[in-house]
């Protein structure tokens, strides 16, 4: 499991927009958002540059959270 921060998620919007992104990414398993936390917890076996690289273009830059 691996947690991204995204400071730019705010509402419900956002929210589905980030599951949607997610969901295109081949080796994505479990997505769990927090959005009062802006942080998202996902099961995968792709690569953190992948998740990344699929949040930036749907519009949320993201952080791996440490």
């Amino acid at each position: 499991m691996t947690t991204y921060s995204i400071p730019d998620m705010s509402c419900g919007h956002c929210k589905a927009t980030v599951e949607a992104a997610l969901a295109a990414v081949p080796g994505i398993g479990a997505v769990q958002v927090d959005l009062s936390a802006r942080r998202v917890d996902v099961a995968d076996s792709a690569a953190p540059a992948e998740v990344l690289a699929a949040l930036a273009a749907a519009g949320y830059p993201a952080q791996v959270a440490g």
